[in-house]
């Protein structure tokens, strides 16, 4: 029977820390510590090098220099903005307050002066590599949202909309031009599709798809008679992630 303690160790060692530093003696020395965490060292000597390789989204964390060959370590973070699930840990011969807030401010987990203290590493790196794990996690539950927001008819969405929005079953009826008895039975399309155990789950759905300004779309293409299909950006950004 597995343990608490074995299971967390696997969970590790699906782990990744890149460590990207010029001073191939800093990398070396970086692999067996980064071993005795659980996680999988992959050593880069600079960031280009770290750029034309391809990485698995796995739970991770990058360990770099400030000062790098080409590329420095706070343009590499600048060009990694968009990897939430890829956090970074700063080292730094030498560094200054307004860089290590830079830094700091754009989301790094930790700033370190060489030499780093072992202890403190291992802290950031397990920090670092939670906070990759959910960013992750974060990223599939969103997918899945929007494959089951997609899956919904143009109907469906409309009686969505205005059911988070608080209208009674009566009230959409009204709003869209329909029964009572119809917009019960999208609103159970809606919960099943949606996968949702109550309305308070759907209206965070709702708030997770950023469906805050879909009731006002919804009246006008009901002024209109508009049944076309439309998205909310979350979801245009979630098709487009997977495409």
């Amino acid at each position: 029977m597995a343990t608490r303690a074995s299971i967390e160790d696997d969970r590790q060692s699906d782990s990744r820390v890149f460590v990207i530093d010029g001073d191939m003696s800093v990398r070396e020395s970086l692999e067996p510590l980064i071993r005795t965490a659980g996680s999988r060292p992959e050593s880069f000597a600079s960031a280009e090098e770290f750029l034309s390789h391809s990485h698995d989204a796995v739970p991770c964390c990058v360990i770099l220099d400030l000062i790098l060959p080409g590329l420095s370590g706070l343009q590499l973070q600048t060009h990694l903005a968009e990897r939430q699930d890829m956090p970074l840990i700063f080292l730094a011969s030498r560094t200054d307050v307004p860089t290590t807030v830079q830094a700091m401010k754009a989301g790094a987990i930790e700033f370190f002066t060489k030499p780093v203290d072992d202890v403190a590493l291992l802290q950031a790196m397990r920090t670092a590599i939670e906070c990759s794990r959910a960013a992750l996690r974060h990223d599939v539950e969103m997918r899945m949202l929007a494959s089951c927001y997609s899956s919904l008819t143009p109907r469906e969405r409309q009686v969505m909309a205005l059911v988070v929005s608080g209208l009674l079953n009566k009230q959409i009826g009204s709003e869209l031009g329909i029964s009572e008895i119809t917009v019960k039975a999208h609103r159970g399309q809606v919960m099943r599709k949606m996968e949702a155990v109550s309305l308070p789950h759907l209206v965070t759905m709702a708030a997770q798809l950023q469906l805050r300004d879909e009731r006002r779309l919804v009246r006008a293409q009901a002024s209109r008679g508009d049944r076309g299909m439309w998205l909310p950006q979350s979801v245009h950004r979630q098709s487009s992630a997977t495409n």
